[in-house]
C-alpha cells in the first residue's frame, strides 16, 4: 500500500476534527471521502500532508512514517488542499515554472503535459488574477501533478467547476489511478465520487463510518 492511516485523530480546540480514522490505499486505487461540509474530510487530508499535526495515530506514505520521515514520505506526493496557492500576477506558465524548480530532472515538456491534462493550454500565458475559480482549481491540479507523483491527495478538486469540469476531473483521477497512482479525493456529491472511486469512505461528524468497495 502507498498510504495508510492508523487510528488517525486530529482534534481542534472547539472539539471538532477527525477521530480514529483508519484506511489504506494501494497503487491503482482511488479512495473517495464523501460527506457534508464539516464532516472532517479536509482535516484528514491536512493530517495526511503535514499541514496539521495529528493529535494521535500515524500516517504512513510510501513506507515512511509522515511524522518521523516527512521529506521522504512527501517526496512522491501531489496535493491540492482547499484553495490552491498561486501567484496572482504571474501567468499560469510562470506559476508552473516556479514549481518545477523544486523537482530537478523533470522532462522539458512536463509543463506542456500537465497543462494539456487539466485543459489549460490555451490560457498558459494569461495571468492567474484573471482566472475564474474553476480555472484556478485546474492550475492547482496542474501543480499537484507536476512531479508525476505516486500519491495524490485532492480535497474537493471540482470546487467551482461546471459539469464539464467535473467530468474532466473524474477522467483525470481515473487515468492517474490506471497509471499506478494511489489517489485520495474528497467531495460532497455522492454521484461524482462514486464514478471515479474504487472505494468510498463515508464521513460524518469527524468519524469514518464505513468504507465500501465500488463494483
Amino acid at each position: 500500500m502507498l498510504i495508510q492511516a492508523i487510528n488517525l485523530t486530529k482534534l481542534y480546540k472547539n472539539g471538532r476534527g477527525a477521530l480514529n480514522i483508519n484506511f489504506d490505499i494501494s497503487s491503482g486505487e482511488v479512495l473517495g471521502l464523501l460527506g457534508p461540509n464539516g464532516s472532517g474530510k479536509t482535516t484528514v487530508m491536512k493530517a495526511c500532508t503535514g499541514l496539521v499535526k495529528p493529535t494521535s495515530g500515524t500516517v504512513t506514505i510510501q513506507g515512511y512514517d509522515l511524522d518521523k520521515n516527512f521529506e521522504k514520505a512527501m517526496a512522491g506526493v501531489g496535493a491540492l488542499i482547499e484553495a490552491p496557492a498561486l501567484f496572482e500576477r504571474l501567468t499560469a506558465q510562470k506559476n508552473l515554472e516556479l514549481a518545477t524548480a523544486y523537482y530537478p530532472g523533470l522532462p522539458e515538456n512536463r509543463i506542456d503535459e500537465v497543462l494539456e491534462t487539466v485543459r489549460m493550454t490555451r490560457y498558459r500565458n494569461d495571468r492567474v488574477q484573471s482566472f475564474s475559480l474553476g480555472m484556478r482549481q485546474r492550475i492547482g491540479l496542474a501543480l499537484a501533478f507536476i512531479s508525476n507523483p505516486g500519491v495524490l491527495i485532492l480535497d474537493e478538486p471540482a470546487n467551482g467547476m461546471d459539469i464539464e469540469g467535473m467530468v474532466d476531473i473524474r477522467e483525470i483521477v481515473k487515468d492517474m489511478a490506471q497509471q499506478g497512482a494511489a489517489v485520495m479525493i474528497s467531495g460532497h456529491l455522492a454521484h461524482e465520487i462514486q464514478l471515479c472511486a474504487t472505494k468510498v469512505g463515508i464521513m460524518h461528524e469527524g468519524n469514518l463510518i464505513n468504507i465500501a468497495q465500488m463494483d
